[in-house]
């Protein structure tokens, strides 16, 4: 792999991780742009997106670096105190926990059957169009009244389950998990944070584990070029969540969503074409 390349699924990597537009659904689409499944093993090429997705993980971590302190001292100290127990941080630390067990569970149960009959940029089409729409519909209904403090934990779960739907390709993590917040009446900063903040130890621990698997089918000549996307999708993806938190003030999620189903169609009209192979 060249480092143009790699700069440019370092970029992908880190514009899409955050934004409620799907990573995946939009680094498969680049692989096939940039003919990498021709110059890469599929070992080499798992790898590579494992190690990069390494960047964004590190992103979101500093960034909330120290609310995820906060949290998780307050988290520790409530277990042994009812008191400390009572405290919002706490809380958000039980919420996360729960909520993060959807996915888990999911990701478990189905990962072959996902992995082996859902990569398929047919499917990604239509879950970036249906689920764009669907966005589109929770931003337009949902009340957007409740803030992050009000997070309950039947909702936790709920949050939880919009994540677990982003194991379909096309979904997006941040996607379900802020459609699920929208129609729940959170504003659509606090459905974002949260979003953030459950997608922490999910989005670790696989990466983690899929990075560990496969590192070490890396050769010599891609180290560099994995690098230097690692580092790319690492800058850009810490400067994605500011921008969003601070763009969801004020603005809607229509621009995303237009995206999507933009993206959705060409993917189709690609495919008819046989510029792209499902």
């Amino acid at each position: 792999m060249n480092v143009f390349a790699a700069i440019i699924l370092g970029l992908v990597q880190g514009l899409t991780e955050f934004l409620p537009i799907s990573s995946s659904a939009h680094v498969q689409i680049a692989e096939q742009l940039l003919v990498l499944d021709h110059s890469l093993t599929r070992p080499e090429l798992t790898a590579f997106i494992a190690t990069i997705q390494l960047g964004t993980e590190a992103a979101v971590v500093l960034y909330f670096f120290k609310d995820i302190v906060r949290i998780a001292s307050a988290w520790v100290r409530g277990v042994t105190s009812k008191t400390a127990a009572a405290s919002p941080d706490a809380k958000m630390g039980w919420l996360v926990i729960i909520g993060s067990l959807p996915v888990v569970i999911v990701g478990l149960v189905f990962k072959d059957f996902i992995e082996q009959d859902l990569r398929n940029l047919y499917v990604i089409a239509f879950t970036l169009i249906g689920f764009g729409l669907l966005l589109a519909l929770a931003d337009r209904i949902g009340k957007r009244t409740k803030p992050l403090e009000q997070i309950t934990m039947k909702h936790g779960v709920l949050f939880g389950l919009g994540q677990a739907l982003a194991v379909i390709p096309g979904v997006s993590r941040s996607g379900g998990t802020i459609s699920v917040g929208l129609f729940l009446g959170y504003t659509r900063e606090a459905a974002a944070r949260f979003s953030f903040l459950l997608a922490i130890p999910a989005v670790l621990a696989s990466g983690l584990y899929e990075f560990a698997k496969s590192f070490s089918d890396l050769n010599a000549d891609s180290l560099f070029a994995t690098a230097i996307a690692t580092l790319v999708s690492f800058i850009t993806g810490y400067l994605v969540i500011g921008f969003l938190l601070k763009y969801l003030v004020r603005g809607s999620y229509l621009p995303f969503v237009v995206w999507r189903v933009a993206v959705g169609i060409l993917v189709l009209i690609g495919l008819g074409s046989g510029l792209l192979v499902a």
